[in-house]
């Protein structure tokens, strides 16, 4: 099939989780013998027309001389693009800054989009702001042929949202399975005897309710490594508030993934507070880096972890699990063992990227057949794919339907077997 990938700022991967993602997804297309574009942004670092077999299309992109606002023009040259290259799929990640434009997608192509997180929770944004991302992830619904979910908790508010079902498709990560305890040399740290967390700078990430913990915790004298730019408003609180405190430190953002994953690695506790969004790119490479994880409690970490970790959800209980948490206990070994078996059997990147591929093919085959006046049904596609009435029931007449349908697929299976035996019988003679 002819793919695209729209709503990242290209591959390879020089921001973050979205062209991670797009990085493997786009060389695992190739290599399955798909004509695979991805859109990159014409400042993107990489400027070849083709990187691994996947085409690559620099469409202008104005964020950097006019901000946020940009990333709208960016997004609208890129459906632009799309409109005159005849795509089979037109894979969006995301909807923040494209779905305004998404009347002016392509009828033909069949549109999937990755709905990300509930970007209007964030609390970063004004009320204004928060209510221009409701309308717009409406949008996204409305202008989307499927959708995918990357978490359980997204894929369920929006069939009690929209009423419409989605494929519910995680991320992806790689074990780490080569630590290097030299890394902890430049950071002034020593295995065990620190705990951390990495993660943007934000209130929904609930890093003052972490450190307010930490900070309180007497009993416990490890260093709290924060990972993460703080060179905001935000962080500049933060760093008013707890940074003359002798346990906590701030580093600053960390890009090189061989430091991020050795610092996990060999930390005590690791601490993940994301409240809002999806299957979280940063807590899959926690686990893949054998962490032993204490997380805020929600549903969106919940649903990846289970009771593979100790959760927290204010700071009282954090200052309690900093004093009486050890990664060496058998507690903890137990929780990392099946963290880990997690990653290697659920979230692996072929078998993320394989269930991209069979949902795309699933897709284009439903889209085509119905635009033919076609049905079909398979086990991805019925009731996972379309639409749903409040506690729609199918009618007599609907059940009649599917009743000649199945008939004639029965006769049609006869037809077959019977067509199949001869063939076999007149190769047994002819042999004979």
């Amino acid at each position: 099939m002819k793919i695209a990938i729209t709503g990242t700022r290209g591959v390879p991967n020089h921001y973050g989780g979205f062209e991670q993602f797009a990085e493997h997804l786009s060389e695992y297309l190739v290599r399955d013998g798909h004509e695979v574009t991805v859109y990159n942004s014409h400042t993107h670092p990489y400027q070849g027309a083709e990187w691994k077999g996947v085409k690559i299309r620099h469409c202008h992109d104005p964020e950097d001389k006019f901000g946020t606002i940009g990333q709208f023009f960016y997004d609208l040259n890129c459906i632009l693009d799309c409109r005159r290259r005849d795509y089979d799929i037109i894979l969006q990640l995301g909807y923040t800054s494209n779905s305004v434009w998404g009347f002016l997608l392509p009828k033909r192509s069949v549109i999937i989009t990755n709905m990300d997180g509930m970007e209007w929770k964030r609390s970063k944004y004004k009320p204004t702001v928060q209510k221009f991302l409701r309308w717009a992830e409406k949008l996204a619904v409305k202008t989307s042929d499927f959708l995918i979910s990357d978490s359980i908790g997204i894929q369920d508010y929006l069939l009690q949202k929209y009423k419409v079902r989605s494929q519910y498709i995680p991320y992806g990560a790689s074990l780490f399975e080569d630590p290097d305890i030299e890394v902890l040399q430049h950071y002034g740290v020593e295995k065990y005897a620190y705990d951390m967390l990495i993660a943007r700078l934000e209130p929904e990430n609930n890093i003052e309710t972490i450190l307010e913990g930490v900070t309180a915790a007497a009993g416990c004298s490890r260093t709290f490594l924060v990972v993460g730019n703080h060179n905001t408003a935000y962080g500049a609180y933060l760093k008013e508030k707890f940074g003359q405190h002798e346990k906590v430190r701030f580093i600053g953002g960390i890009y090189d993934m061989h430091k991020l994953n050795n610092l996990r690695y060999f930390s005590n506790i690791y601490f993940h507070g994301h409240s809002v969004g999806g299957t979280n790119p940063s807590l899959l490479e926690a686990m893949s880096s054998n962490t032993y994880i204490c997380a805020n409690k929600n549903i969106f970490n919940f649903s990846i972890l289970g009771n593979d970790a100790t959760y927290f959800t204010n700071a009282a209980e954090v200052k309690q699990l900093v004093e009486t948490m050890e990664k060496n206990s058998e507690e903890a070994r137990f929780k990392i063992f099946n963290n880990h078996r997690k990653i290697r059997t659920t979230y692996s990147w072929d078998d993320i990227n394989g269930q991209y591929i069979r949902f795309m093919i699933d897709a284009y085959k439903e889209k085509n057949f119905a635009q033919k006046g076609v049905e079909v049904f398979s086990p991805r596609t019925f009731p996972s794919f379309g639409r749903l009435r409040k506690n729609a029931q199918p009618s007599e007449e609907r059940l009649r339907q599917l009743e000649e349908e199945n008939a004639r697929l029965k006769s049609m299976y006869a037809d077959l077997s019977l067509i199949h035996n001869t063939y076999k019988e007149a190769v047994t003679r002819s042999m004979s």
